[in-house]
């Protein structure tokens, strides 16, 4: 007798393999992923722009990445004693002004240069709900704490989804033809607006990706993370305190199925040896005695060196070249 509901997500595509670079796009869910991917020594650009969580959002600042359409002065307003742009996410407002350009504008470049080489692409959608300024009529991807009567709150019909979904992929599609892009909705749950509106928007972002990928097929996927979540981990104890975002837990049995479903048969190893020397890299010993220090570091390096020689293409990886500063 099952006493659970385990979501099957099909056969092993071989979308992945150890050496690719990916970008992540979308809600926090995939700074959850990014992290995953970071763990395994895989090449990850996450949120270049910060977070965003709704697809009108996602796909203008995909536009913005694929042109390299720089930040402009003008574009920017003060709230809260930083500088602030509605396409960013508040983690790269800052006081100064010219500061908080040159930062954002890094940013864009950075998106750009790992869109046009990636190999695979994750959008993680998480809520239909947009805010669009009343001033300008632009939907907005962060409010920063402006005033709730300067936005007109609605919920995105699945028209208009589709339709953004729809041109961002062929956007994406002509920028970089060899790019593989999964789609999901994110498994955290936006309760702020009551239960029945969350379960309103995740299911109105499921048919607009439904509609969307059958246009786009031959190199577009769905990942079910949000029923991975609901039905397979359908219990509190798969929640953080907040009882909203996935706990640790249930990140790594998302994670793991990510890998089941994605990750070529070539690359399991390495992902499952590189994911035991990142831990090691986060280790610090306690001891104070430098020769005992040296040693540690001596060892991980030796370990590091050993890593490269087998996988050549982390020879670039920052965190292993630090590993190899510190010996």
């Amino acid at each position: 007798m099952e006493f659970r509901t385990t979501v099957k997500t099909g056969e092993n595509r071989g979308w992945l393999h150890h050496s690719d670079s990916v970008v992540l796009l979308g809600s926090c869910f995939s700074d959850n992923i990014g992290a995953k991917l970071h763990g395994a020594l895989i090449h990850a650009t996450v949120n270049p722009m910060g977070t965003l969580y709704n697809p009108m959002s996602i796909a203008s600042g995909v536009r913005r990445l694929i042109q390299c359409r720089p930040m402009a002065g003008q574009e920017l307003f003060m709230q809260g004693g930083v500088w602030n742009s509605y396409d960013f996410h508040s983690r790269h407002s800052m006081p100064d002004k010219q500061v908080t350009l040159d930062r954002m504008n890094a940013r864009i470049e950075l998106g750009h240069n790992a869109l046009q080489t990636a190999q695979l692409l994750t959008v993680t959608l998480g809520t239909a709900i947009v805010y669009r300024l009343k001033s300008t009529g632009e939907v907005v991807a962060n409010c920063h704490k402006v005033p709730q009567h300067e936005f007109e709150r609605k919920m995105a019909s699945v028209h208009e989804m589709v339709t953004e979904l729809d041109t961002m992929l062929t956007q994406l599609h002509e920028f970089n033809p060899g790019l593989r892009i999964i789609l999901t909705v994110s498994p955290i749950r936006h309760i702020a607006d009551g239960l029945d509106t969350n379960s309103l928007s995740k299911a109105s972002l499921r048919v607009a990706i439904h509609e969307a990928i059958t246009r786009h097929r031959d190199y577009c996927d769905y990942f079910p993370a949000y029923e991975i979540m609901l039905d397979d981990l359908r219990d509190y104890r798969f929640y953080s305190s907040d009882m909203v975002h996935p706990s640790d837990v249930a990140v790594e049995y998302i994670w793991q199925a990510f890998q089941a479903t994605y990750l070529d048969d070539h690359s399991a190893l390495a992902v499952a040896r590189c994911e035991r020397i990142h831990k090691r890299l986060q280790h610090r010993p306690m001891s104070t005695n430098r020769e005992t220090v040296d040693r540690f570091n001596n060892d991980t390096a030796s370990v590091v060196r050993n890593l490269i020689k087998e996988y050549p293409y982390l020879a670039d990886n920052p965190e292993l070249q630090k590993a190899l500063d510190r010996s």
